[in-house]
């Protein structure tokens, strides 16, 4: 069983996570938005990018954890 100390520390932890996590996802569809916007790119690639931000965002994560572990 944890104590409210660590309990406490756990949840500030998860809220900036989860403030990272948003702000990554909104620059990311805004950033397809505005660029399918300009370009009037094909709907199959604008869902296409989307789905490449998933990819994006776990790639950009495992290399900070990962540069964070090697220092």
């Amino acid at each position: 069983m944890t104590s409210p100390r660590e309990w406490l520390q756990q949840a500030r932890e998860e809220r900036w996570g989860l403030l990272v996590d948003l702000v990554f996802a909104i620059v990311w569809v805004t950033m397809v938005d505005l660029l399918f916007r300009v370009l009037e790119g094909p709907d199959w690639a604008y869902y296409m990018f989307m789905i490449a931000g998933i990819i994006a965002y776990f790639g950009l994560f495992w290399n900070l954890e990962l540069a964070k572990s090697q220092r």
